[in-house]
């Protein structure tokens, strides 16, 4: 991310992201609701060949917004009606969610800021020591295999977003 360009990309495709974000949650209609999340997807392919991960990039679309997003239009469209509204939530249940929402977002920041990022170290120490943190360094922790890498949780998230992919489609089966 060495140009001008590469960077107002960047927080094109972040903003574009955290809106469909929202979007994909707060939608009253499924099928819009998958749409959004599609662009989500999109937006994570493009991070990855920002990063010059372009393998990666590919599988994202092809497997993730491709693939998933079939299964989930097809699940979608077997347990309901695509038109149909959803029912708005009661406030105990909204406020439930507002307060696990922030609850997560603290816990996240804090592994964030105190979690072995690079080289063993977090990425508190790193900026406290003024280390310089390169994209590259960045894309090689979350796809790496080595020790402090994200590799393997990356394909955890891939196996379990898989369970729910197919426990979907069976709830989707016996309705």
């Amino acid at each position: 991310m060495d140009s001008v360009a590469n960077i107002i990309l960047y927080f094109i495709v972040a903003i574009a992201m955290v809106t469909f974000s929202v979007l994909t949650v707060t939608s009253r209609k499924i099928l819009r609701s998958a749409t959004y999340l599609l662009f989500v997807l999109l937006s994570t392919a493009v991070f990855y060949f920002q990063l010059g991960y372009q393998f990666l990039g590919a599988v994202q679309i092809a497997v993730y917004a491709g693939g998933i997003m079939v299964l989930f239009v097809f699940s979608i469209l077997l347990t309901r009606h695509p038109d149909e509204k959803t029912a708005l939530l009661t406030h105990h249940k909204r406020m439930l969610g507002i307060t696990l929402s922030v609850v997560s977002l603290v816990v996240l920041l804090f592994a964030l800021f105190n979690m072995p990022l690079l080289h063993g170290a977090s990425l508190t120490e790193m900026i406290k020591a003024g280390n310089e943190i390169t994209m590259a360094e960045i894309g090689t922790a979350l796809v790496g295999t080595e020790k402090f890498q994200y590799l393997l949780p990356f394909e955890a998230v891939s196996v379990l977003l898989l369970a729910c992919i197919i426990g979907g489609v069976v709830v989707a089966r016996k309705r």
